[in-house]
């Protein structure tokens, strides 16, 4: 399948010339090459396999009452593995309606069991730099899933020398998490 990679760089915004030119660059090059959106009828085979798989994905979800999604963070961000099935889950038509482009997907409990190997906790000096949780729920606002998150901080402690220190936040993180996960299901007691 053919793959755009636009990349813009310059800071003059709406007058940049630069920006005008790949603007038109890439609606040509889109042009030529739609994208896996278009009719199933007209998909190429790269297209038509990746819809076979956005299908498979969609009718995962709509099988389950309780999805669990691990979620670490790599780079600040999420796995590519969790973007690309976030990507194939938005699809109009099975998970999104696009007549009115409410998502087809709710009902169904997301569980989201992230970990993060610094600490981006409010009043940590790297707050806000965690970009997949923040992400998650956006990404997926068109589908009608809303994740929950269950998250456990500092996980690289025990490996990372230089955080030696915060091992018993560590371990305090990681244990408030399983008593969280511990807890969902607990019967209610009658």
């Amino acid at each position: 399948m053919a793959h755009l990679l636009h990349i813009d760089s310059s800071i003059q915004g709406e007058r940049s010339v630069s920006r005008k030119l790949t603007a038109r660059a890439a609606a040509a090059w889109l042009e030529a090459h739609p994208a896996r959106m278009v009719p199933p009828e007209e998909h190429t085979p790269a297209q038509a396999a990746s819809w076979e798989l956005t299908k498979e994905l969609v009718d995962e979800v709509l099988a389950a009452d309780t999805i669990l999604l691990g979620l670490p963070v790599y780079n600040f961000g999420p796995p590519s593995s969790v973007k690309s099935w976030v990507d194939h889950l938005v699809a109009p038509g099975l998970s999104v309606d696009p007549a009115t482009m409410t998502g087809m997907l709710g009902g169904r409990d997301l569980l989201v069991l992230a970990s993060r190997g610094g600490g981006y906790a409010p009043g940590t000096p790297r707050e806000g730099w965690d970009h997949a949780e923040p992400w998650l729920p956006h990404a997926l606002s068109l589908t009608g899933l809303e994740p929950r998150f269950i998250t456990a901080e500092l996980t690289l402690a025990e490996t990372n020398p230089r955080m030696a220190e915060l091992k018993p936040l560590a371990a305090e993180s990681l244990a408030a998490a399983e008593r969280e996960i511990d807890a969902q299901w607990m019967p209610v007691a009658a």
